[in-house]
């Protein structure tokens, strides 16, 4: 099951004040004229019968039970985000359908990030079935090992090389290992447009190590490569207010500017655990000093708007 949680130099160019709080009011947005984007969240239904459940899971694996689009709602509405980017559940694998059907009954609110078998001999056409339903990335789950073979797979290549002629993104759950192999990937194809999820996890362990900062940074030589500012819930200190990753989302704003960061939720495991939407939100649109109004704008929206809406 995906949580973060169980999954396994170049100077700053501006102050570490990031990890300060932020006075009240201080470059702040009133959520209520955001008009915010959540590039980042994960629904499911109970309904196993209509939307039976991969293989390798069973409906005891569902935490929460359920987490609907009207859930979210609940939840992201408050805050003045009005479009979600919907990432496929790893508990429906390469069967799409709930996510389409919550991205056909909510017309301009969802865009979505499908599944796909790249072992099959017709992945190009899968991915322009899939684009036809609101699909603007293709998820892949990667570790050193497989991200290092990537290279010798017809499938992936295809994949790679698709998403760059037609503007859709390879959006990849992966560890900081799997980022110098990620690196020769964006070399072979510069044009392809790549979503790093979650900090490529940097931080999940506690400490955020330079080495694994610094290679991360390092993608930033590729100018279609964009970063998630993420699931804060499962990083670092793994405490609110999550300013100590402060410093990390600063180096990456003056790395790869803001405009190719974006904030995301992670629902619902945010939302769990005394962990809440609107102090995930508040990280960037309240609580970081060093972020101008245009920064917010960027990462709270602009950026996936281009990435996912455009």
């Amino acid at each position: 099951m995906h949580t973060l949680s169980t999954i396994p130099r170049r100077a700053f160019l501006r102050s570490a004040a990031l990890a300060a709080l932020a006075p009240a009011g201080c470059a702040s947005l009133a959520s209520t004229h955001i008009d915010a984007i959540d590039a980042h969240v994960h629904v499911w239904t109970p309904d196993t019968h209509r939307y039976p459940l991969d293989a390798g899971f069973k409906q005891a694996d569902m935490k929460p039970v359920s987490f609907t689009a009207e859930e979210l709602f609940t939840h992201c509405k408050p805050e003045g985000v009005s479009r979600v980017v919907l990432i496929q559940m790893s508990y429906y694998k390469f069967d799409n359908r709930y996510m389409l059907d919550t991205i056909a009954k909510h017309r301009g609110t969802f865009r979505g990030v499908a599944i796909v078998d790249e072992t099959k001999p017709d992945v190009r056409d899968t991915l322009k079935t899939l684009v036809a339903q609101g699909v603007r990335g293709f998820r892949i789950y990667t570790d050193k090992e497989k991200a290092e073979a990537w290279s010798q797979s017809e499938g992936m290549k295809q994949m790679w090389s698709h998403a760059a002629d037609a503007g859709l993104s390879i959006c990849l759950l992966m560890g900081p290992d799997a980022l110098p192999a990620v690196q020769r990937m964006c070399q072979a194809y510069p044009r392809t447009r790549v979503v790093i999820d979650h900090f490529a996890r940097i931080g999940v362990k506690g400490s955020v190590p330079q080495g694994d900062l610094d290679n991360l940074c390092r993608l930033a030589d590729f100018k279609h490569t964009y970063v998630k500012t993420s699931a804060f819930y499962a990083l670092g200190a793994k405490r609110v207010p999550y300013t100590d990753l402060g410093p990390m989302i600063g180096r990456l704003r003056d790395s790869f500017g803001a405009s190719r960061l974006m904030w995301a939720s992670d629902c619902p495991f945010q939302v769990q655990e005394g962990h809440t939407y609107a102090n995930s939100i508040g990280l960037i649109r309240d609580r970081l000093s060093d972020l101008t109004a245009e920064d917010k704008r960027w990462m709270l929206r602009k950026t996936a708007e281009k990435v996912f809406f455009s």
